[in-house]
């Protein structure tokens, strides 16, 4: 696994210089300040990339794009007023959002002064910008207009934070909701029914089938909870073991996509950023061939990604691109690039086509969440609602045996 490392090193000058490598240990990283002719001074780890990429999938993606979205068109906005691209970087350093995105940028900043490219810089940092930054960085570095490009890769940024960010709000609710019911359904089998157990047990009798049923039920949950537990993280082990194949993993997303209502939800999310970062690309000046293999890297889905690659192929062969995507994306999508093919806005088109699908997964999102909200409700009114029958039934059948 990769790690940062930030560094102080002198130059064959005597000058001091710091910045961050990517290296699998300190010792890589020694040798590969070597490399470039410096004498390391201080190797010291930082937060490492995957680790914090990781993390911030689940805690700070929001923060994380905002400062990126952020720095991006700082950068933008200083080059187009005639700012030099060291100053542009710099600035955006010292007032990035995220510590994270502040050493990453120092250390772009350090490759550019060795000489690299801003392309170049960011690839070497693809973990936090993303496949796309340094497509967008060649493209600009190659027509002379980094500052678009710039431009061009915060607008990206910016349009899928609030994807992201829509997205959550519509399955915040349905979340809270499974939480809530999860919760209610252990308090009634681990606390309450065990109580009512030992009432019904002083008193005598017999027990109705659904009190029995019940007793077997909270018995079950409150001895055995560890098997099932236990049975669970094996099952989670297995698959996730199984799921490292990549034939089994593709077979398993290709099932994915098949389900009802999930899996036409999770095509048209998947549709709309790949077209988006597509559309992107060849405005900003990308071949399509290019624009293919860097949209593809926004694709999470096994079996969607093998489909671009049969596409990137066909392409190869010269064939259409709306035909070579026919069957991976979906018949509107194919449908209206071809259009953009043969009207000669094949950029236009794809960011159409992404618009379109962008407010479609709303859409469908707002239907399940319609369809999952009284599944919910009506689930957990199903347990309490035979909790309490039990009870009543248990209650009634000692009063009965007494009178």
């Amino acid at each position: 696994m990769s790690l940062a490392y930030r560094y102080r090193a002198a130059t064959a000058s005597g000058a001091v210089v710091e910045g961050v490598v990517q290296a699998a240990t300190p010792r890589a990283a020694i040798d590969q300040l070597r490399r470039q002719t410096l004498v390391p001074v201080s190797v010291e780890p930082v937060v490492t990339a995957g680790r914090r990429t990781a993390r911030s999938r689940w805690i700070g993606a929001g923060r994380r794009d905002d400062a990126l979205a952020t720095a991006t068109r700082t950068m933008a906005t200083m080059l187009a007023g005639g700012s030099t691209l060291d100053r542009a970087v710099r600035f955006a350093a010292e007032h990035a959002g995220t510590e994270e995105l502040g050493l990453a940028l120092q250390g772009v900043r350090d490759d550019l002064q060795r000489g690299g490219t801003l392309a170049s810089a960011l690839h070497a940092r693809a973990a936090l910008f993303g496949s796309l930054a340094p497509a967008l960085a060649r493209s600009g570095e190659e027509s002379g207009a980094l500052d678009e490009a710039l431009e061009r890769l915060a607008d990206h940024v910016e349009r899928t934070r609030e994807l992201r960010g829509q997205l959550r709000a519509a399955l915040l609710y349905p979340a809270l909701m499974g939480i809530v019911s999860g919760v209610g359904v252990v308090v009634l089998l681990a606390f309450v029914v065990p109580r009512f157990v030992g009432m019904l047990t002083d008193a005598g009798g017999t027990l109705p089938a659904s009190t029995r049923l019940l007793v077997l039920l909270s018995v079950g949950f409150t001895r055995w909870w560890w098997v099932a537990l236990s049975l669970g993280a094996v099952a989670t082990v297995a698959a996730r073991a199984w799921l490292r194949d990549p034939a089994h993993r593709r077979r398993w997303h290709a099932a994915r996509l098949r389900w009802p209502l999930v899996g036409d939800l999770e095509r048209i999310i998947a549709s709309a950023r790949f077209t988006r970062a597509f559309g992107t690309l060849v405005r900003g000046g990308s071949g399509v061939l290019a624009a293919l293999r860097v949209a593809r890297g926004t694709l999470t889905n096994a079996a969607l990604c093998a489909g671009v690659d049969d596409a990137i192929r066909a392409v190869e062969r010269g064939e259409p691109v709306a035909e070579a995507l026919r069957g991976t994306l979906p018949p509107l999508a194919a449908q209206l690039l071809a259009v953009g093919e043969e009207s000669g806005t094949l950029d236009a088109m794809a960011l159409r086509v992404a618009d379109t699908y962008d407010a479609e997964s709303q859409r469908a999102l707002r239907s399940l969440v319609a369809l999952v909200e009284p599944a919910l409700i009506v689930g957990f009114g199903a347990v309490v609602g035979f909790v309490a029958l039990a009870m009543l039934q248990a209650i009634y059948s000692i009063n009965a045996a007494v009178l």
